[in-house]
C-alpha cells in the first residue's frame, strides 16, 4: 500500500470498531463489569445516527477507544441518539442527570442546546465539536476542515484530468457555514490544479438522507464529474453506494470520503477494490479521546477552544491512500508543506452557490 502523509496522530489514535453499546438508550449503568469508573462519559449524536461512517461513529470510536485503552468497564460510557433537533436538549439533560461526568455533543447543531443544557448543570463537564460555547465547564473543539477539503480537491481534480475529465462534483449535508468551509476549501484545491475545472455543488438539506445523498451523486456524474466529495455524514453513505454500483457496472468513478477514513465503506467486488480517492480526515477520535483523558487526570478545561489543524495533525488525509498515484502523492506532500509554511492559505468562503456550476 502506498504511503503519504505519515500522522503521528493516527498512528497513535489506530481505529476502532464500533463496540460497547447494546443500546441507544443512554443507559447509564450501561452493561455490568468490573470495577469503578473514575469517570462516566456519555456521547449524543446528532440526526445521523452513530453508525453513520463518518462523524458520529468516529467520535464515538474515541470515546471508546478511550475506555478500553483504560481497561474500564462498558457502563464507563454510553451514547444517545438524536432522531431530531428537538431531541438535543432532552438527551444532553438526560446523560447529565444520568450522572455522567462528561458529556460529549457531536457537531455545529448543538450550539443552542449546549448553552442551555451547560448552565443548568455547571458540575457537569461538556465537550462540543464543531461550534464554540462559552462556559466554566464547556471545553469546544474547532477544526480547519478547509485545510483537509483542499488537499482532497487536489486530489480530485488530478485523477479527473488522468481520466480525461474535465468536472467534479461536491455533496453538502445541510447548507450551512461550517459545511460551506469543506466545500470552500475543496473548490480551492481543484482550481489550484486547473482554474478550468468544473465543480459541480448541491446539497441534501439532511444528514440522514442516504437516498438524496444517492440521487445527487448519480447527478453529478451523469453531467460528467469524475470524482465526488461528501460531507454530509449519512447522506454520504447514499453517495459511495452510488460510486460503488456505477464503478461494478464499468462506469468508473470515484468518491472521496470525510471526517475517517472511508476506504473501507467503498469497497466492491470479490477483489476488495474500493472506490473511495481518499477521505479528508477530521480527527474527532483524537479529540474525543483526548477530552476524556484529560477529564479523568483532572486537567479538563473548562471556558477554551482547542483548535486542530493541519500543523498539529488533527486534519489531513490518510497515511494509506492504495487509489492515488505518486503523482498525486507527491502534490499532496507539497501541498500539506505549503500550508504549513505558511504559502497557501486556504479560504473558508465559498464561491459557488447550491445547484451552480463553477
Amino acid at each position: 500500500m502506498k504511503k503519504l502523509l505519515s500522522m503521528a496522530l493516527v498512528a497513535a489514535m489506530s481505529m476502532t470498531a464500533l463496540a460497547g453499546c447494546a443500546s441507544n438508550s443512554g443507559d447509564a449503568s450501561g452493561k455490568d463489569g468490573e470495577g469503578n469508573c473514575p469517570i462516566k462519559v456519555g456521547f449524543v449524536t446528532d440526526t445521523g445516527g452513530i453508525d453513520d461512517k463518518s462523524f458520529n461513529q468516529g467520535s464515538w470510536e474515541g470515546i471508546e477507544k478511550w475506555r478500553t485503552d483504560n481497561n474500564l468497564p462498558e457502563k464507563c460510557i454510553s451514547y444517545v441518539q438524536s432522531k431530531a433537533e428537538a431531541d438535543y436538549v432532552p438527551n444532553l439533560s438526560s446523560l447529565a442527570d444520568d450522572g455522567f461526568d462528561l458529556v460529549v455533543a457531536a457537531g455545529y447543531l448543538f450550539e443552542d442546546a449546549m448553552k442551555e443544557v451547560s448552565g443548568k448543570y455547571p458540575d457537569t463537564k461538556f465537550f462540543v465539536i464543531d461550534t464554540v460555547v462559552p462556559g466554566d465547564n464547556v471545553e469546544s473543539g474547532m477544526f480547519a476542515a478547509e485545510q483537509s477539503s483542499y488537499l482532497v480537491g487536489i486530489a480530485a481534480a488530478m485523477q479527473a484530468k488522468a481520466a480525461g475529465g474535465d468536472t467534479v462534483g461536491f455533496v453538502g449535508g445541510m447548507d450551512s457555514e461550517l459545511i460551506q468551509t469543506f466545500q470552500a476549501g475543496y473548490e480551492q484545491g481543484v482550481k489550484s490544479v486547473d482554474k478550468n475545472m468544473k465543480v459541480m455543488v448541491n446539497y441534501a438539506g439532511a444528514f440522514d438522507d442516504p437516498t438524496k445523498g444517492g440521487n445527487l451523486a448519480n447527478m453529478q456524474y451523469d453531467a460528467g464529474a469524475k470524482v465526488v466529495y461528501h460531507s454530509a455524514g449519512n447522506t454520504g453513505s447514499g453517495v459511495i453506494k452510488a460510486a460503488k454500483e456505477r464503478t461494478e457496472k464499468g462506469d468508473t468513478v470515484w468518491a472521496i470520503g470525510v471526517d475517517r477514513d472511508q476506504y473501507e465503506d467503498g469497497k466492491y467486488g470479490k477483489d476488495g477494490k474500493s472506490v473511495i480517492l481518499t477521505s479528508a480526515l477530521k480527527r474527532v477520535d483524537v479529540a474525543t479521546y483526548n477530552v476524556a483523558t484529560a477529564a479523568m487526570n483532572g486537567e479538563f478545561k473548562g471556558g477554551t477552544t482547542v483548535n486542530f489543524d493541519i500543523k498539529n495533525e488533527g486534519v489531513g488525509i490518510p497515511a494509506e491512500n492504495p487509489n492515488l498515484s505518486k503523482d498525486i502523492q507527491d502534490a499532496l506532500n507539497k501541498a500539506v508543506k505549503d500550508i504549513k509554511d505558511g504559502k497557501v492559505k486556504v479560504s473558508t468562503k465559498a464561491k459557488i452557490k447550491d445547484g451552480n456550476i463553477g
